[in-house]
């Protein structure tokens, strides 16, 4: 027993030692490795101090570079100020001495004016010394005081007055008598025309007018079968716009257009618009249209005591009612000349009556119920035969614009009268043919000038615009060519009032920013 806890006790004593000389060799190595890790503290140190020596000497030199740069700045600015204020010092300097030059040079122009005004004061003060001398040795001479020598110059101006005027009446009284005849002329001429009978514009449309706007949509009706109804039944195309309160019939035919107008008329008070209510809305329409032509002509007959005329004639006058010739109304136009054709005939010891019905028959030919190639004179000479007229009346309904011999003296009896009653002044208005013609003479007669290169004829020809090139003419030429112009268009051409020219020169700069 005691032997083995000596053992033991030796085994623990060993196992104390070496874990002793364990411990002892850890903490040798623990020791070197601290001293290697400081001095490679001490090494990195010394590395990082060298590089923070670096970077703050190179910052060192880049504020010593930036404040060499900011004092070299602001020594240029400095210098720059410096110079400036000698270069204004010098301008002071000249510019005072120019005023001390300016103020010696006016003292010295100040003190000729004043010797030049004394010597002015001197010369006229001698001056009315001698008007006053002068005028003494004329009243001398003459014997004539001034006060009288003004009236005796003022008398004889008088009488050189008072025969100066006797001449210039004499010289009006000669010109109002020659150009009285003419002026009579201008006077009654003027009279005849604000007479004139009033005329019907040829036009192909004629303007329906409505109560309001919601009575479109019942003309109209569902999906537009009431207006293809209205179009279909009377031969009008019928345009519902934008207009307010109306509506517009065009049609070439003026008797269409009266039936669409009054079937419209009686179906807008009646309120009842179908397609059935249409269809017998428009033959009641067109049927009363007939009566009222075929009353017209009868009526035109009797007005101007024409019998025995053909029922079928009869009705062709009553359409001369509703058409019209260069915005002369055809019927008026024919009564007109049958009037004038009695006159002429009474006059030169010929039948009256036979004249008035050639000259009311004289245009039947421009309303027929057919249209066939035919001239309306040549026309209305065969409806005029169909119809058993007299050959004196058919002849001068055919001759009436020389389409065939003249063969009786009733022929140029209408052909005068027709021209009488076509030309009279309010008759006829200018047709659209002549009126454009007119409007592109304007403008090809500019066009014809060098330089020119564009025209325009507005206000209804009235004033026209030629814009020239800028480079080909020079403002000088401006004013000669528009002169130029008026010159030429007033010895060429014949134009109703006044005609302004405007001649347009203009330069542009034309620049792109992109």
């Amino acid at each position: 027993m005691p032997t083995i806890l000596i053992y033991t006790l030796v085994g623990l004593a060993a196992l104390v030692l070496g874990i002793v000389g364990t411990i002892a060799i850890q903490k040798t190595i623990a020791r070197n490795r601290a001293k290697i890790i400081i001095a490679e503290a001490n090494r990195e140190a010394e590395v990082i101090k060298k590089n923070k020596l670096l970077e703050a000497r190179e910052e060192e030199l880049q504020i010593k570079a930036e404040a060499e740069k900011q004092a070299n700045a602001r020594l240029s600015k400095v210098q720059s100020i410096e110079a400036k204020m000698k270069q204004r010092e010098l301008q002071l300097n000249q510019q005072q001495s120019e005023n001390q030059r300016y103020r010696n040079e006016s003292e010295q122009i100040r003190t000729n004016l004043e010797a030049q005004l004394n010597v002015v004061e001197a010369k006229k003060a001698e001056l009315d010394k001698l008007h006053k001398t002068a005028q003494e040795n004329l009243e001398h001479i003459s014997g004539l005081s001034s006060e009288e020598a003004k009236e005796k110059l003022i008398e004889s101006l008088k009488d050189e007055a008072k025969t100066a005027a006797a001449s210039y009446i004499n010289d009006i009284m000669d010109e109002a008598k020659m150009t009285a005849n003419k002026e009579a002329k201008r006077i009654v001429v003027q009279s005849i025309q604000r007479v004139a009978t009033e005329t019907a514009i040829e036009n192909s449309v004629t303007v329906f007018h409505i109560d309001s706007d919601e009575i479109k949509g019942r003309i109209i009706g569902r999906e537009g079968r009431n207006i293809r109804a209205l179009e279909a039944a009377t031969g009008i195309e019928i345009i519902v716009d934008d207009t307010p309160e109306a509506i517009v019939l065009s049609g070439f035919d003026p008797v269409r257009r009266e039936i669409a107008r009054l079937a419209l008329h009686q179906l807008v008070a009646d309120g009842r618009i179908h397609p059935a209510r249409i269809e017998e809305v428009v033959a009641k329409v067109r049927k009363q249209i007939e009566e009222e032509i075929i009353e017209t002509g009868k009526r035109t007959a009797i007005d101007l005591g024409i019998h025995g005329l053909h029922p079928d004639l009869i009705r062709l006058v009553g359409k001369m009612k509703y058409r019209s010739s260069y915005g002369q109304n055809l019927l008026q136009h024919s009564r007109e000349t049958a009037n004038l054709c009695a006159i002429m005939a009474s006059e030169l010891g010929l039948n009256p009556k036979k004249a008035r019905r050639a000259g009311l028959l004289h245009d039947i030919g421009k309303v027929p119920d057919e249209e066939p190639e035919l001239p309306h004179a040549m026309l209305g000479m065969k409806l005029a035969e169909k119809y058993k007229e007299k050959p004196e009346i058919c002849n001068a309904i055919g001759a009436h614009h020389d389409e065939i011999e003249q063969t009786t003296l009733l022929a140029p009896i209408v052909q005068v009268c027709d021209a009488i009653s076509g030309a009279r002044p309010g008759a006829r208005r200018e047709i659209v043919e002549a009126y454009i013609k007119r409007l592109n003479d304007l403008e090809q007669l500019a066009l014809s000038y060098p330089g020119v290169i564009k025209t325009y004829a507005i206000q209804a020809g009235r004033e026209l615009r030629v814009i020239v090139g800028a480079d080909k003419i020079d403002d000088v030429e401006t004013e000669k060519l528009s002169a130029e112009i008026a010159k030429k268009i007033q010895d060429e051409m014949t134009y109703p009032g006044q005609v302004k020219i405007t001649v347009i020169r203009e330069t542009r700069a034309v620049s792109f920013a992109k």
